[in-house]
């Protein structure tokens, strides 16, 4: 299957993509909701062993296939790493039929005007070029919006498009993550100011180029149907965002043309200490609850 096929697929199938992209930042917390604490490890190496167990556990469970998972997104150290003895991005489209996609950014700027924008990036060329080899379909990327500052989330989608079209230029399709933050008490207002200015820079690309957002669920239902009608967007998936699960389904499923793309809330209730059965077992009802919330 070509690359074509990989597009057609994420544009037309029902289906969500799981993001299991944890960087240094995030994987202790994630490790510790699926049982291991932070006295098994004593170095990032050991730590990144284990969290590369867990995925490893994860994707190669019958219930993590194509047939429901539209792709995967991968921390940069996941996709230079192996599963069942190929590369982690061959093994999951050539294996599973899950699209490889990588997290490129390199985290996030301290906080200022409201938002916190990511942190420069000047390798990333170099870094799309060996995603390239390994069979990388796509990136993303994060900001964080916490306020309702204009200047602020002017400068957040700027910086994201800034560098989207970077990595359109190296023919990848990029997914756009301005992330707004659930606690924040000016979340709505924070919400009007970001799908403006999304869907002015979205007129301003270039009229082959295709992009992707992954957005915080919105506080009002259908928030971004323009953006999801869009010529130049492939699809629009949400972040869970710290929302359970059944929330985030919920959400999600009042959000017509919307695909989850979740981290935390997929995969709640996974543990280190199930058997197998217990964990695939788990793992299959996490993967249909937010398939049938993604459904076209």
């Amino acid at each position: 299957m070509s690359r074509a096929d990989q597009l057609r697929k994420i544009e037309t199938r029902s289906g969500f993509i799981a993001a299991l992209d944890q960087s240094g930042g995030s994987t202790p917390k994630a490790l510790r909701l699926y049982g291991i604490p932070d006295s098994e490890y004593s170095n990032d190496d050991q730590m990144f062993d284990i969290v590369h167990a867990m995925r490893t556990r994860i994707m190669t469970s019958p219930a993590f296939t194509g047939d429901r998972i539209l792709g995967a997104i991968l921390f940069e150290n996941t996709m230079d790493r192996q599963i069942e003895g190929r590369g982690s991005a061959s093994y999951l489209w050539e294996v599973k039929n899950v699209i490889p996609i990588l997290k490129v950014d390199r985290g996030l700027a301290d906080e200022a005007d409201g938002v916190q924008v990511m942190k420069p990036m000047p390798d990333l060329e170099a870094l799309l070029d060996r995603a390239r080899e390994k069979g990388i379909f796509g990136t993303k990327m994060r900001s964080v919006i916490k306020l309702a500052n204009a200047g602020g989330v002017r400068a957040v989608v700027g910086q994201q498009f800034e560098v989207a079209q970077r990595i359109l230029d190296k023919g990848f399709v990029p997914i756009i993550e301005p992330e707004v933050d659930i606690h924040s008490p000016e979340k709505a207002e924070a919400e009007k100011l970001l799908r403006a200015e999304l869907l002015d820079h979205l007129d301003r690309l270039g009229a082959d180029s295709r992009v992707m957002f992954k957005l915080t669920l919105p506080e009002e239902d259908d928030f971004y149907t323009a953006c999801v009608r869009h010529p130049r967007i492939l699809k629009v998936v949400a972040l869970s965002g710290g929302y359970t699960r059944q929330e985030a389904n919920a959400r999600m499923a009042r959000n017509h043309g919307v695909a989850a793309s979740f981290s935390r809330a997929l995969t709640e209730g996974l543990t280190a200490q199930q058997s197998d059965e217990e964990f695939n077992a788990a793992l299959e009802a996490s993967i249909q609850s937010i398939f049938e919330a993604s459904k076209i």
